[in-house]
Order: structure tokens, then sequence, then C-alpha cells
């Protein structure tokens, strides 16, 4: 069997078929996807159509990431954050315009049963953004961090790289788990086009949301796959590249 974690896709169905045919899926294969499938390319409701219809076939995990949680908010109550329409969201609701009531319906429950995490079987952790309890995700206080933090992935940014998991300063929250996997922060925030590892974490979103690719990373043997540049497969859109 073979685990793969696929970054965010906000609206790129195009670069997601193209990874996904880079994998050549088994039906035993398990795909993890990090969250935020919306906002951004103008394919949202498209994506969330096509991954209903995956999951029916292989085994998925789909993690909820904050554009996520914005996007069922306005299903649900056609409440609009104040940051959503703005990052994404417009070209979101219009996605959504030649789909039947009955079809919102099943993307608000396929939102809805999204979990805010996953925990593997070796102990390696799966979230959109981050948790800030030093006793690990079960013990966080505010469920929003799991698609908001960004301290945990700055706090790795910033560690020193020589630093020992048996020293007294090395960081509680790197202690619970073999391997962490998130999204939610581009790699292309610091001109790195690929998923990047620091410590014990992996950071997958490459940057699809703007000029970058949707990537997919074997758990495994950490091979990296990826989609081409969204704007060269959106040529007449802009993504979020407001």
């Amino acid at each position: 069997m073979r685990m793969f974690a696929i970054g965010d896709i906000h609206g790129g169905l195009r670069a997601l078929i193209q990874v996904l045919n880079q994998l050549e899926i088994k039906e035993d294969d398990t795909l993890i996807f990090m969250g935020d499938y919306v906002d951004g390319w103008s394919e949202s409701a498209q994506v969330i159509e096509f991954l209903i219809n995956l999951s029916e076939k292989i085994n998925c995990v789909f993690i909820k990431g904050n554009h996520d949680v914005w996007c069922q908010e306005w299903l649900e109550k056609e409440a609009v954050h104040p940051s959503w329409y703005m990052h994404g969201g417009k070209e979101t609701m219009e996605s959504y315009e030649r789909f039947s009531p009955e079809e919102k319906k099943q993307h608000l429950i396929f939102f809805q049963n999204m979990p805010l995490y996953y925990l593997d079987s070796q102990n390696r952790l799966f979230l959109h953004a981050g948790f800030t309890s030093l006793h690990g995700v079960e013990r966080e206080l505010h469920q929003q961090n799991f698609y908001l933090d960004r301290s945990l992935w700055e706090m790795v940014l910033a560690m020193d790289s020589e630093l020992s998991v048996s020293s007294k300063f090395y960081p509680k929250r790197l202690q619970h788990y073999k391997e962490i996997y998130i999204g939610h922060t581009p790699t292309t925030n610091y001109e790195i086009n690929v998923p990047i590892n620091k410590a014990t974490i992996w950071n997958i979103d490459t940057g699809a949301a703007f000029k970058g690719k949707i990537s997919a990373l074997n758990i495994d043997t950490k091979e990296v796959f990826q989609s081409d540049a969204l704007p060269g497969l959106y040529p007449d859109e802009k993504g979020r590249n407001k």
C-alpha cells in the first residue's frame, strides 16, 4: 500500500488531474489531501465534485482547510466571511452557478464530514495548518488552530537544525508524532517550488493558489510529483494573484 499527501488545490482541477495521472493510483493506495480545495482558480465546485467521485473508488482522507470552512459556511447559510470573498470566494461562488441545490447539498455534506486532522497507524499526523498545545492535537483548546495556525511552521523554520530530539530545548509539540504533514503556507513564499522538510514537518503547499504547482508526496519514499504551474493551465485567469 502506498500513501500520498497532496497539497492545497484551490480550484485547480486541471492541475489536480495532472498530478493524479502521474501517481498511477492503485486500488489499495491512500490519498491524504491537506485541505483548501476551493478558492482561487475557476473550478472549485468541479474539484469538490471530482473528489466526491474519486472517494468512491480510492481510499481518501480529506483534511479541512480554512478556505473549506468558509465555503462550508456559505453553503450552509450563505454567510460570506469578510476575508473569503477577496481571497478566492468570489470565484468559488461563480463556479457553483451551474450546480443544482441538490448538488450543493451533497457538497455541503462533504465539507461537514471532513476531519480537522488525521493520525495514521505509524503515528504520522496530517493537518492543514498547525496546533499550539504542547500536549498534542487531542488537547488543543481552539480547534480553528488546526486550519489557521502558522506558529508551528514558523517555529521549525527558526529552529537550529543541529538541535537534537534528546535536547531539553527540542520543541514539545514535535515530540508527540513521528512526522507532521501540513499545507496552508505556500513554500513559494520562500522562493521554493517543492515541498519543504524542516525537522519532522513536511509542508506540501507549493503555491497552487498563486503561481505555483500542486504537489503530491509519497509518504514513505518522499518522491515528489507535481503539476504544471497553475497560471499556464488557466491562462485567462489570475487565481489569487491580485
